[in-house]
């Protein structure tokens, strides 16, 4: 009896140690969606904030990625159908986490990363990612710094000199001439486009009043009264979605009742819910409308917002609501980009992904997405203006604006 005892312990414990060495052992902090362990398997890497200053984007973007996963989850190299694995890691918003975070990726084995919204996060693990010859797709970061002398990393979006130039355009059209350009000193993204902001609205012959406030800093109530007092007439203040809506209450809290305007990273319904009333006469660029009339667009926000519904994580991580970002939409996009240069290349090799990038055309659900430049960006010339419809407590879309 007591053999019988033994054996059945020792079995026992052999299943038990082959189920544990099944598991995800690329890394603790490193999550991967389920695959079928009886088909080939190619692991895409999500290289996104889910903390942090903008941890609310990194989700929606994120959100765009798992989407077009759950659409199309398989990809077919020499006649074989794999399986597409997504391994997500948080760099948290933190240019100084990010390159560990970057590294959690290459030890898992992926063969492209996706990512990051937050252009100073995607700078700082660009040369981690070189290095390992593994190329990265870039949704929302729009610093011309991230795909600079990098040539295995690439972008989908439009870049902070187009950005900013369009925002000091239409500031300027508006009759606007005198700016205060608020930015986060150290933030790469904050202080590019700032810069492109104001050196575009001088040109068109107004004038500008450059302010910056440091990482962390909550209060910005002497910065708003001095402001008042130089009697600016517009105040652009691009920023994390967490500083956003201290910027907009304080500023009109002090008296600023001018126009407010921002980029790309306001598009973002909590900073609706969090400013409140005083998120009024508000502007930003966005990357893409929901309301687009094109075939793809329309699919896409019908089963994206469908999609969202059937799940209450994924309500939460969208903000609480069903809005379609535009960032959610480039993670889409970023997402079909990768596969389609993975079946050109025919391959899960990186280099020969990244071979396959630099000659890959591809139309999405933001328009031309891979027809990449020198750089390895994509040649985007248009831009949504939205406003805040404090009514609905939604973005609302106004024009598109582009650079003649």
């Amino acid at each position: 009896m007591k053999r019988y005892i033994a054996l059945f312990l020792a079995c026992f414990i052999l299943v038990g140690l082959a189920a544990g060495c099944s598991g995800d052992s690329s890394s603790p902090n490193a999550s991967k969606s389920p695959s079928s362990s009886s088909s080939k398997v190619i692991k895409i890497g999500i290289f996104e904030p889910a903390s942090g200053m903008n941890g609310a984007g990194g989700k929606q973007e994120t959100l765009g990625i798992r989407y077009a996963n759950y659409v199309k989850p398989t990809v077919t190299i020499g006649g074989v159908e794999y399986t597409v694995e997504l391994v997500e890691v948080d760099n948290q918003s933190d240019n100084s986490k990010a390159p560990s975070a970057a590294q959690q990726l290459i030890s898992a084995g992926v063969s492209v990363v996706l990512g990051s919204y937050g252009s100073g996060v995607s700078i700082a693990a660009g040369q981690i990612f070189a290095d390992a010859k593994i190329p990265a797709i870039g949704a929302s970061c729009t610093n011309p710094q991230v795909t600079e002398g990098n040539p295995y990393y690439f972008r989908i979006c439009f870049l902070d000199p187009f950005q900013g130039t369009i925002m000091a355009n239409f500031a300027y059209d508006m009759g606007l001439r005198k700016a205060a350009v608020l930015t986060e000193a150290g933030d790469d993204y904050s202080v590019g486009l700032g810069h492109y902001f104001a050196q575009a609205f001088e040109k068109l012959g107004g004038s500008v009043v450059n302010v910056q406030f440091q990482s962390g800093e909550t209060d910005f109530s002497a910065t708003m009264a001095s402001l008042v007092s130089e009697g600016i007439d517009v105040l652009f203040a691009p920023s994390s979605i967490e500083s956003a809506p201290l910027i907009i209450k304080q500023a009109r809290n002090a008296g600023l009742t001018c126009p407010i305007m921002a980029g790309d990273t306001w598009e973002n319904e909590t900073i609706i819910t969090n400013a409140g009333d005083a998120a009024y006469d508000v502007y930003l660029s966005a990357f893409f409308d929901p309301n687009d009339t094109s075939a793809a667009a329309k699919e896409f926000v019908e089963g994206f917002t469908e999609w969202l519904k059937a799940d209450n994580t994924r309500l939460t991580n969208n903000g609480g609501s069903t809005g379609v970002a535009g960032v959610s939409a480039l993670g889409f996009d970023a997402y079909m980009v990768a596969l389609a240069a993975i079946e050109a290349a025919q391959s899960t090799d990186g280099t020969a992904i990244r071979d396959a990038l630099i000659n890959l055309k591809y139309s999405g659900v933001t328009g031309e997405c891979a027809s990449f430049d020198e750089n390895g960006d994509a040649a985007k010339d248009m831009a949504y203006i939205k406003t805040i419809d404090l009514e609905t407590g939604t973005f609302k879309f106004l024009q598109t604006q582009s650079v003649s």
